[in-house]
């Protein structure tokens, strides 16, 4: 049954917007396909922000389904352990805004629908998990997607409590990754070689070299993630999201840390200055990792 779209209930709930979201955009919104690829705990963080903005129409995409260690930073409740995380962002969608749609692809991303799914959207959030090197494989399948199809991409890495968001606008012609990460690159180097390649340096807290290192010294590939930066994708990818689709310009890097906003200023100077020694040492250890893995 087609149910008649209800203009008056959409303008009141974007009224609050007026101001912030230019008229023309918040039009643009509610018309436009966001496709979140991957709705953990970045991806979903975009979820009800970008549906509360007034975007209507998602296409969402997650093979995995919520953990009980998920929920110290993702927007899950305890009865939703063991359900799809795809679904339960769909739910979020609605309850929201009743006349938005939302389409589920419990396969998450693959080579079979990927060029149909990013076909289909104006904006990719790219939220794959990449604590398994099979979240890399499908992170590079959406990203030479959008590079083949010229649609712009929003990505993030949590790193103790920074959020790093890369954006990528392929609407311009430009291999996947701007080249910095090839298929060949997916399939010989650790999720930390991967990671450091994906991330410039100077965005890397200490706090994260030292977890690390820690990481590489156990054989550990997980990556530890707590909630206040996980959190800080949603806000940040959302912004971006209404400058993209309203033809405004983004910085390619944003990095927001809120250790570093609210640690006193001595103790953000000690950090700078032991920054480029623990670095030194985290590099070594991963070159080491790296080379015991291409001689396995």
């Amino acid at each position: 049954m087609t149910t008649t779209f209800d203009q008056s209930l959409y303008d009141e709930l974007t009224a609050r917007n007026r101001g912030f979201v230019p008229r023309q955009t918040q039009q643009l919104l509610q018309t436009a396909t966001v496709l979140v690829a991957g709705c953990g705990s970045t991806g979903g963080a975009s979820v009800e922000p970008l549906a509360r903005l007034g975007v209507q129409n998602f296409l969402l995409a997650d093979n995995g389904c919520y953990e009980l260690n998920n929920l110290n930073r993702q927007a899950a409740y305890l009865d939703e352990i063991g359900q799809n995380k795809a679904d339960v962002c769909a739910r979020r969608v609605g309850g929201v805004n009743p006349q938005s749609t939302a389409e589920v692809h419990r396969a998450g991303i693959n080579s079979r629908n990927v060029d149909d799914l990013v076909d289909r959207c104006a904006v990719v959030i790219d939220g794959v998990d990449v604590t398994e090197p099979a979240g890399w494989v499908a992170k590079f399948e959406l990203h030479a997607a959008a590079a083949r199809l010229g649609r712009p991409v929003v990505t993030g890495y949590d790193m103790a409590g920074a959020q790093y968001v890369r954006y990528y606008d392929y609407r311009r012609p430009r291999p996947a990754f701007d080249g910095r990460i090839t298929r060949q690159h997916i399939d010989s180097l650790t999720t930390w070689g991967l990671l450091r390649r994906a991330v410039p340096l100077w965005a890397v807290p200490v706090e994260m070299l030292e977890s690390a290192r820690r990481s590489v010294a156990t054989g550990e590939e997980s990556v530890p993630q707590v909630v206040y930066a996980s959190l800080l994708f949603g806000a940040i990818a959302a912004k971006m999201v209404v400058d993209i689709v309203g033809g405004r310009r983004v910085r390619r890097h944003t990095l927001v840390n809120v250790d570093r906003a609210i640690h006193p200023l001595a103790v953000n100077a000690f950090d700078r200055l032991r920054k480029p020694v623990v670095l030194v040492q985290a590099l070594a250890d991963l070159a080491a990792t790296e080379r015991s893995a291409r001689r396995t």
